[in-house]
């Protein structure tokens, strides 16, 4: 427990339980954060693995926030990328103990449980203890939908089915999901993947055991979709996005950071305006080598500003980009997509990404990976036609070449192209409607109000 906060009265005391990966403890923290930005009298305790404690108690946070720890699952993050599925099964059947201890060591009775909906035993936990509990959904509410209504994709006969043959065929009866192609349908139809599918189909079962499901979309970038769900479920079902640290645009960065890393503001400064390609690939799942040395070539050749967040192997792809960009270990992100320098976002399509370059209103490549990534992609390509895709069939295996990505984002970039100015429009609306959603009155700012109202007044009761 951090006992630096002391004791505190409070009117309302939070307990928030993060599923323990950076695209779910971000997300979280920014829920959390605003929360406590309109509410002076409540208190979260924020939980979190031993692991993620150590990796993020240096960041700031509210007075009103504590971290409370539970064991790791497992003994490092190594381990959970080497055995993804079992990493997920263990969230859901080691959790639960160290959980109930802990709420069992807090001072002060726990108002309501806001739990990552794919932590399980919060909610086993909440109802055994009669704890109002809201399940925080962090990726979008399409994702959701598709798993809500996975049923039907078996009924239909569209599941299991053999993607090379079938993968064309079209979904069209998913409730407030457009139609898509099967293969823009989650990656989960074969090997590991059907582990994940069965125990995330599990965690969406459990929706209906909580008293409030959260999300961190904007209400207007899938209306559809939440209009459904709304239909499905007889309790309250809030956005709350994006959950994202626009409210730190302005802030110095936080996070220590190396002697290059320093410089990219500064790099960005001194470019034209929506001239430079913004490229970040994943932190969990990557691309190849040989991938990755593709993007460099065709980079290199294609003459395109650009500024690649390229992690361990920065100065290794530096080196094979040349001098027409900036590759970096790390960047804040937000403030990098918010720069007005900054013209495209080459993304695998995570979903917190998604929602900073729609903030942002920046037109995105997409080279989903895995997971929610490709049913992502399809949404930018497809529905909000704010994107291209680098390619159209998903995988590692499917090496896109040095030639076609020279060629892809000179198109992409070409600020003369009618294409382009009409793609960069698009953006520039979804990113109106995302100010607006956080704007007096808005819809997050309207749901975040009630929320809170929500389990203010249930602790009077």
């Amino acid at each position: 427990m951090d006992s630096g906060d002391g004791e505190r009265t409070t009117g309302c005391h939070v307990v928030a339980m993060p599923y323990p990966g950076r695209g779910h403890v971000n997300p979280m923290m920014n829920l959390c954060k605003l929360l406590t930005s309109r509410q002076d009298d409540i208190l979260i305790t924020f939980v979190l693995t031993e692991e993620w404690l150590d990796l993020i108690s240096s960041e700031d946070k509210p007075a009103n926030v504590r971290f409370a720890t539970i064991p790791n699952v497992i003994p490092s993050e190594r381990v959970r990328a080497a055995d993804f599925p079992g990493f997920i099964e263990d969230v859901s059947t080691k959790m639960e103990a160290p959980f109930e201890q802990l709420l069992d060591r807090l001072e002060s009775p726990v108002t309501a449980i806001i739990a990552d909906t794919h932590v399980m035993c919060a909610f086993v936990v909440g109802n055994r203890r009669n704890i109002p509990a809201a399940s925080f959904w962090s990726m979008s509410a399409t994702m959701f939908s598709v798993f809500h209504h996975f049923d039907l994709l078996i009924q239909n006969q569209h599941y299991p089915v053999n993607l090379s043959e079938r993968g064309e065929e079209r979904v069209g009866y998913i409730p407030g999901i457009s139609s898509t192609r099967i293969s823009d349908l989650p990656t989960v139809f074969s090997g590991d993947g059907q582990r994940v599918l069965n125990r995330v189909l599990e965690m969406c079962s459990w929706a209906p055991k909580a008293q409030y499901l959260l999300f961190t979309s904007v209400y207007e970038l899938e209306q559809e979709a939440l209009d459904a769900l709304k239909r499905k479920f007889s309790f309250p079902v809030y956005t709350l996005g994006p959950t994202i640290p626009y409210f730190n645009l302005g802030d110095e960065p936080t996070v220590a950071t190396t002697h290059s890393d320093l410089n990219y503001m500064k790099w960005l400064d001194s470019q034209p305006k929506a001239s430079v390609l913004y490229i970040s690939l994943g932190s969990f799942l990557s691309v190849s080598s040989a991938q990755m040395d593709e993007i460099a070539a065709g980079l290199r050749s294609s003459g395109v500003r650009f500024l690649w967040v390229g992690r361990d192997k920065a100065s290794q792809l530096q080196e094979g980009c040349g001098d027409g960009g900036l590759v970096v270990p790390w960047c804040d992100q937000l403030k990098v997509l918010s720069h007005s320098s900054v013209g495209g976002f080459w993304s695998h399509c995570g979903w917190n990404s998604i929602l900073e370059a729609v903030f942002a209103g920046v037109p995105m490549l997409t080279f989903p990976i895995f997971w929610d990534q490709v049913p992502n992609s399809k949404k930018i390509v497809e529905d909000w036609k704010i994107g291209w895709r680098v390619k159209r069939e998903v995988g590692w295996q499917n090496l896109v070449t040095r030639e076609e990505i020279s060629g892809l984002v000179k198109r992409f970039m070409d600020l003369e192209s009618n294409e382009v100015k009409e793609m960069r429009n698009r953006g520039k609306d979804l990113e109106k409607v995302c100010r607006g959603a956080i704007a007096k009155g808005g819809s997050t700012d309207t749901n975040l109000d009630a929320f809170l109202s929500h389990i203010s007044q249930s602790r009077r009761r």
